[in-house]
């Protein structure tokens, strides 16, 4: 089984949950769709292309593998925006601003960030798979859109570094086989060729957090591993409508391996 692994690093990051109110806020790893509108965007697959972004969600299975899972960063927000009028659409911000000037409100709201969080991710091709692996790599090193992390406002802060992994019975292979890149340059070396502060991220004692969709068996053979303390959790982040913001519930599983396993 082959799998496409890759890292997700930002100044910041945010993995939008359900939405509460003025309140927006993040999880601590990357959701499903954030992965796949990532991918999405590296493909060049509009929002509004619904076809498109279904035969997208339903073509992979992910995992996710945290290494860090930053701090917590909250930001008090203010927007001015004129409420609607009928069905007239306001096509620009100048309009918003000069057409809508006599409507204009304040619009408040708390959202969440990670800062400084760092996790890889494993996409695994299901049946029925629009693009190969290997057509996603190369849109990954080479986008059509731009890429973020969550929001617009949370770009990538070290290159992907996409890999497939080839060989591999499941994720856990998949990341232990991932070959890691420096992703803050430093003049300070170790024995690894990672620089300083990449080694105290990547270190092999560190503890590691996982999250899966499908078996436990998709995820590890290795006895070492107790999967029988796994959780099994629903999440609301598979996604129905881009263009509505609609999303389903899905199964997710999640472990927790102590530094050193």
């Amino acid at each position: 089984m082959d799998y496409l692994v890759f890292r997700l690093y930002g100044a910041l990051a945010s993995w939008g949950e359900i939405a509460v109110g003025e309140s927006r806020h993040t999880a601590s790893y990357p959701s499903k769709s954030a992965i796949i509108g990532l991918l999405g965007a590296a493909l060049g697959i509009k929002r509004e292309d619904e076809t498109a972004q279904q035969r997208l969600q339903q073509g992979y299975a992910v995992a996710v593998e945290v290494y860090s899972t930053g701090r917590l960063l909250r930001d008090y927000h203010t927007t001015q925006a004129p409420d609607s009028v009928g069905k007239f659409n306001y096509r620009t911000r100048r309009d918003e601003l000069v057409l809508g000037r006599e409507r204009l409100g304040t619009i408040l709201s708390s959202r969440e960030y990670r800062a400084d969080a760092l996790a890889l991710v494993a996409v695994k091709a299901l049946e029925g798979a629009p693009f190969s692996l290997a057509e996603i790599e190369q849109h990954l090193l080479f986008p059509k859109y731009h890429l973020y992390l969550g929001r617009k406002s949370c770009p990538l802060s070290a290159p992907l570094q996409p890999q497939i992994i080839g060989n591999s019975a499941n994720y856990y292979q998949a990341f232990q086989a991932y070959q890691h890149k420096p992703i803050l340059p430093t003049h300070k070396e170790n024995q690894s060729g990672l620089s300083e502060r990449d080694f105290i991220w990547l270190g092999r004692s560190k503890d590691r957090h996982y999250y899966w969709e499908g078996t436990a068996e998709d995820f590890s053979d290795d006895s070492t591993l107790d999967l029988t303390h796994r959780q099994t959790r629903i999440r609301h982040d598979q996604p129905l409508s881009r263009k509505r913001w609609q999303f389903s519930p899905r199964q997710e599983h999640y472990l927790f391996v102590q530094g050193g396993e």
